[in-house]
């Protein structure tokens, strides 16, 4: 079985946020990018199953300019064994990002598509669900444990009552939750070969999808600064603060 595996490049979850002077968007001169966290995990999961011997190949890719290539090589690094990059240098929005994904499951015919369930950047949880829809095939999402068992794929989903179990039959999407797994880091020996493995690259005019972003971005702010917190010395002082000064009561 054939595994594809989609990942993105955001900036590393360690790097403090900085916006641009006119607020126009995100600053990112000499920011340190990284995989996509959830990323990450989906990647591991593709890996494990090929440890397994349930997959025999995996199959990396991602959308984006040519610097995303470093998170291809680092998938490669940590087990995927061939990479396509589909090269824009335009903000591709979560639909975008599905329809060139949905070419790719139509090209690859994965058995499995693994996607991390968000980006920590967009933050918008909708591509897994949307490739499904677009490529016609059951999704299990928020997936914190997959087992395969012929033709049927197992999937544990984290919902906000709990754990869901659900069957779904192969070919099928999968989106992944923090609890899947805990990814490994990539050893020397395994960067050093990920530099020779096989990377396609491709436009979206290729797949004959439009990628230009349909939503205008106004303006870009930080976070309020958080003040902080008071002790009161009783219930009735508590009372008084919420009712006087917060307006609360």
């Amino acid at each position: 079985m054939k595994v594809l595996v989609a990942v993105k490049r955001v900036i590393d979850y360690n790097v403090k946020i900085r916006v641009k002077a006119d607020h126009s968007d995100v600053d990112l001169t000499n920011v340190k990018m990284a995989m996509n966290p959830f990323c990450e995990i989906a990647v591991e999961e593709a890996v494990r199953l090929k440890e397994k011997g349930v997959a025999t190949e995996v199959v990396a890719v991602t959308i984006g300019p040519k610097a995303a290539q470093e998170q291809l090589r680092t998938a490669l690094a940590l087990g995927a064994d061939r990479a396509i990059h589909i090269e824009t240098d335009e903000r591709a929005e979560s639909l975008a990002v599905a329809k060139l994904l949905a070419k790719g499951v139509e090209e690859e015919q994965p058995g499995l598509t693994i996607l991390g369930k968000q980006a920590i950047d967009t933050d918008n949880n909708q591509t897994g669900q949307m490739l499904a829809a677009l490529s016609g095939l059951p999704q299990g999402t928020f997936a914190s444990e997959v087992a395969v068992d012929g033709d049927t794929l197992q999937v544990t989903r984290e919902i906000d009552g709990g754990l869901q179990p659900v069957e779904l039959t192969l070919p099928a999407i999968v989106t992944t939750d923090l609890r899947l797994n805990e990814p490994r880091y990539a050893k020397l020996p395994d960067i050093m070969k990920a530099k020779k493995k096989p990377m396609d690259v491709k436009t979206p005019a290729d797949l004959g999808v439009e990628v230009a972003s349909k939503v205008t971005l106004l303006k870009v702010e930080s976070p309020a600064e958080r003040k902080g917190g008071i002790k009161v010395g009783s219930v009735d002082e508590l009372v008084d603060k919420l009712k006087n000064e917060a307006k609360v009561l």
